[in-house]
């Protein structure tokens, strides 16, 4: 696909970075001059210095034969307008990041009124992913699949695990036989595990079925599954405002540290039901006379990585908390990994899987039935679900008939509200809903699993 993505900040290039690498066409715009340069330098992209708001500027980029416009500057309104121009103009999809929480209730209406194809609000976003995680404190990330009726959890492996040294062949006898090991990380690499594959200490794995199943999994490996209490949030910026909205609903109490008073008194507007606490989150006293020792999770979301790391390895040394901190930085990736922080968010990551999980899907609407997309473990992996529409040379035949290519795994199939945990006899069949795992590959169109 042809894609302009205006806005190269670290959102922009992260989105440029990404949607480069699915193999799409991309032409950056920015007003700055060292950002073009830089995206350009780094990827195989074209580059235009100028506003993305000029009907001009559009035009140069080739607006006219753009499949998907990102917007993706630091002001919202900026977005919406040259969304707005784009859709008029060019004709093609337009996406808007909208970050002000101002505007959070009128999304459905800029949405509709511009005719865009998605707003996406990272800070939204990130909110909500831990908030799931707050509700299901053993795993470390949560992706929903066939509209919520599917999940896969990832979780990892500690010494005193009951699925230390256990073999992928006993688990479904042993813990459960309605849960499917779907891909494992060990030290940066990632499996998809046969029968003969045993777990160790470390390993980050991910499992696919049904929540209660999932429940019922984790109760038997000795893991936590009741969700959060009470939670305690560094840092008073945006996550927190919206990830804290959805905790006081959900009936979980939530206190906020916070030094800039101005801030401060704002959420206490905001949020009356929270408390709200003006001080340094990196100040030990102040963290123990709060009740961190107490508190069942804990986020550090300040806006300095480094602080997040600090008083996130504090909390994990006082505190039995569910911690999860806020990495905004991904160029040291590697060092974070040594660290074990256990779970961690990254804003632009979450953005830009939502928006190549769009693109993936669009591009191939036409010729394909992509239905959800999922990177995992930093990209290393995706989970697909398939839409089945019609027939083709995977349908009614028996699984193990099936030729298909090296690391690919197909997870589970839902069919009439039913979940399947496919064996061997299984087959795929008309308006099911297929979730596949790959590694090593790029699949579009689920008959690329099959190997030629």
């Amino acid at each position: 696909m042809n894609i302009i993505v205006v806005g190269c900040g670290k959102v922009g290039f992260t989105l440029v970075e990404q949607l480069s690498m699915e193999g799409h066409d991309v032409t950056a715009i920015d007003e700055r001059a060292d950002r073009i340069n830089k995206v350009k330098d780094e990827f195989d992209v074209m580059g235009i210095v100028g506003n993305g708001v000029s009907y001009q500027v559009q035009v140069d980029a080739g607006i006219t034969d753009t499949d998907l416009l990102i917007a993706a500057t630091n002001s919202d309104e900026q977005n919406l307008l040259c969304c707005l121009i784009a859709k008029k103009t060019g004709h093609c999809q337009t996406i808007a990041r909208v970050r002000n929480p101002v505007y959070h209730k009128e999304l459905e209406f800029f949405k509709n009124e511009f005719g865009l194809a998605m707003i996406i609000n990272p800070e939204y976003a990130t909110a909500d992913e831990i908030s799931r995680i707050f509700q299901f404190p053993s795993a470390i990330k949560i992706a929903p699949f066939a509209n919520g009726n599917i999940e896969m959890l990832h979780f990892r492996i500690t010494k005193d695990s009951p699925l230390n040294g256990e073999h992928i062949t006993n688990i479904r006898t042993r813990f459960n036989k309605n849960i499917l090991v779907a891909a494992v990380d060990r030290k940066g690499e990632m499996i998809i595990p046969n029968g003969d594959f045993s777990f160790e200490e470390d390993d980050t794995v991910s499992i696919i079925g049904k929540r209660q199943e999932a429940i019922d999994f984790f109760n038997k490996c000795g893991l936590i599954t009741n969700r959060i209490h009470n939670a305690m949030i560094a840092g008073g910026g945006k996550i927190s405002y919206y990830l804290a909205k959805n905790l006081l609903k959900a009936g979980i109490s939530v206190t906020i540290i916070e030094m800039n008073r101005a801030r401060c008194e704002q959420l206490t507007e905001l949020l009356p039901k929270a408390t709200i606490i003006c001080g340094d989150a990196t100040d030990e006293t102040l963290l123990e006379q709060e009740g961190l020792n107490r508190t069942q999770g804990f986020a550090a979301l300040t806006g300095v990585d480094e602080e997040n790391i600090l008083i996130t390895l504090y909390a994990r040394k006082n505190s039995n908390a569910k911690i999860i901190t806020k990495i905004n930085r991904i160029n040291f990736s590697s060092v974070i990994d040594e660290l074990h922080l256990d779970c961690v968010v990254n804003p632009r990551m979450i953005m830009a899987d939502h928006i190549v999980r769009h693109a993936r899907t669009f591009k191939k609407s036409l010729e394909s039935d992509v239905e959800n997309l999922y990177s995992l473990h930093g990209g290393k992996a995706e989970a697909i679900e398939f839409i089945i529409k019609e027939h083709s040379a995977l349908t009614d035949i028996l699984l193990k008939d099936l030729t298909m290519k090296n690391n690919i795994l197909i997870c589970s199939i839902y069919r009439n509200g039913q979940i399947i945990i496919p064996s061997g006899q299984d087959t795929i069949q008309i308006g099911d809903s297929v979730i596949v795992v790959v590694t090593g590959h790029r699949i579009s169109d689920i008959n690329e699993i099959i190997a030629k």
